[in-house]
């Protein structure tokens, strides 16, 4: 973890409430931090139903793998989760770890070894030796509690400088329902679902299924819409629990049952908020930025087109050294390799339009621009001119720091 705290980081976090069904303990188990809490269990009350989201990488890590056979059941008693090592690119010792863990897990948890999650982070390559915390699993689900949630935030952290948290509280019929996350990340973030690891509970009655039809809708203007440095990792895990333990809630077994509409609105604010602090978490990050490409031959041309000047070295560089470059959001439309005429290309960084119709807008006032960019939260958009199609997707700058923390992560 560096030193200091991201100068985005929130200046107060939400007082997370307790979820009927779920508890929440953490241990220092030393697999790669010293003094510092690496492990993670929640328990959830039977009936629990889950649904998940996972990374796209062809080189998925064992505890994907071991997520993905067991969400079929789509019921949850017990998640697991270390920070300090991915468990991933470890070939049989990774699965026997994975499998080792899921059965202490489901023993500690009197739970089925098909309802229990797994989840790793950390250093890619590196055997993860299950022995380190498997016999701790006992322990730390009896002594689990239901508030804790910051904590467990804090848990998961690898090189985060500061834990990432949201709750909500909304109805479901006449009944209120909570919905708390967290998340971790801060490299190797890049859209392709998840970006990181989250995990989701509500007390909401809600069948597996249902869940899952949200949280696939969900990501995609939220986690799949944010880029950190076009990396995507290997562990991306994102997992929503219900526990249906809301008292008087209606149990919803239909993605397009009305009531939904509020709970569905706000679980997408949660998964918003969380994939911004994953931005504002940055690795070396001073500043986020928000690109939106409007004009394009469709919404899916646009993210790409997006995406292209989020990822660009040149332009998270610029905005690093707080340069008004339009030139480098010019060079991302054209390399993007989706429809875009040069001579119908409009620019703006926040308010101020720098280049219009294919070239420099006459009304460009660089000192205006470059006061402009001083600040910590920077808007670029780029108009195509040539359809309808718009998206938009958030970033960080490009920092020194960021390779100060890359070049030596293993040591």
């Amino acid at each position: 973890m560096s030193a200091a705290i991201s100068p985005l980081a929130p200046k107060k976090y939400p007082k997370m409430p307790a979820i009927e069904g779920v508890r929440i303990a953490t241990a220092e188990a030393g697999i790669k931090y010293k003094n510092r809490t690496d492990l993670l269990v929640m328990v959830f009350d039977e009936g629990t139903e889950v649904a998940g989201v996972f990374t796209r990488s062809k080189c998925p890590s064992a505890p994907v793998d071991f997520c993905r056979q067991n969400l079929s059941g789509g019921k949850a008693r017990v998640l697991v989760v270390n920070s300090g090592n991915a468990n991933a690119f470890t070939g049989k010792k990774g699965r026997e770890t994975t499998a080792m863990t899921g059965k202490a897990a489901a023993e500690a948890a009197g739970a089925r070894d098909s309802e229990v999650f797994l989840a790793s982070t950390g250093v890619i390559g590196e055997p993860l030796d299950a022995g380190r915390f498997s016999h701790l699993l006992k322990d730390m689900v009896k002594q689990a509690a239901p508030a804790s949630w910051t904590d467990a935030a804090k848990a998961i952290m690898t090189t985060d400088t500061f834990p990432k948290v949201a709750t909500q509280t909304v109805k479901l019929g006449d009944a209120d329902v909570i919905i708390n996350g967290i998340a971790k990340g801060a490299g190797m973030i890049a859209p392709d679902m998840a970006t990181m690891l989250s995990f989701v509970a509500t007390d909401a009655p809600i069948a597996a299924s249902v869940l899952q039809d949200m949280l696939s809708r969900g990501t995609a203007k939220t986690f799949n819409a944010v880029t950190v440095d076009s990396d995507t990792s290997t562990s991306d895990t994102l997992l929503l629990f219900a526990t249906g333990t809301a008292k008087g809630a209606p149990k919803i077994t239909d993605p397009k049952d009305p009531r939904l509409a509020q709970f569905r609105r706000a679980l997408n604010k949660i998964l918003k908020v969380l994939a911004l602090q994953v931005v504002r978490d940055g690795e070396g990050a001073r500043k986020q930025i928000e690109i939106t490409v409007t004009g394009a031959k469709s919404a899916r041309s646009a993210k790409r087109v997006a995406l292209s000047i989020a990822n660009s070295p040149l332009v998270k560089t610029a905005v690093a050294g707080e340069d008004a470059n339009w030139g480098r959001v010019v060079m991302a439309v054209g390399k993007a390799g989706e429809p875009a005429d040069r001579d119908l290309l409009s620019i703006w960084f926040g308010d101020n339009r720098l280049a219009h119709n294919g070239e420099r807008d006459p009304g460009y006032s660089e000192e205006k621009t470059s006061a402009y960019m001083k600040q910590d939260e920077i808007s670029i958009r780029a108009d195509l001119g040539i359809g309808r199609g718009k998206a938009t997707v958030w970033t960080c700058d490009l920092t020194k720091e960021y390779v100060a923390i890359n070049g030596d992560y293993r040591s």
